[in-house]
């Protein structure tokens, strides 16, 4: 697979559509996507627990409103697992703003402000991350 991967890489940028740190580590792609299936499925792999459970203890702390704090944990485990991706990779982090945003153009570029505002406070420059929007 690496032999293939190599040559790969001499024509084009090779993206990791995957939340798994190991994986990302193994094949050091340049760039990588998320979407909240891939971290649902990251996030049952070993080693998670504890950023999980900071990530969620935060949430509750911050904010009191339980349909809004369902909203921002998910936001913030989405984050959280991309700033630790972006650790990783020496390109961009996307992260896919939610689909049922999709018919509200409005709501979606918020919620894409909101996400580039969470990478910010974790130390991820904008000029790492692409906001990934649904079209409809």
């Amino acid at each position: 697979m690496t032999h293939q991967l190599d040559a790969l890489r001499q024509h084009s940028l090779v993206v990791a559509d995957t939340g798994d740190l190991d994986a990302i580590k193994r094949y050091q792609p340049h760039d990588a996507t998320t979407n909240p299936s891939l971290l649902l499925k990251a996030f049952d792999l070993p080693g998670y627990q504890t950023l999980i459970d900071e990530e969620l203890a935060a949430v509750k702390a911050e904010v009191a409103d339980p349909e809004a704090r369902l909203e921002q944990s998910v936001d913030r485990l989405a984050v959280a697992k991309g700033a630790e991706i972006a650790k990783i990779i020496p390109g961009r982090i996307s992260t896919e703003v939610a689909a049922r945003l999709s018919f509200d153009k409005e709501a979606s570029i918020r919620k894409a402000h909101e996400l580039i505002e969470l990478y910010d406070r974790r130390g991820v420059g904008r000029d790492r991350v692409l906001i990934k929007l649904a079209s409809t």
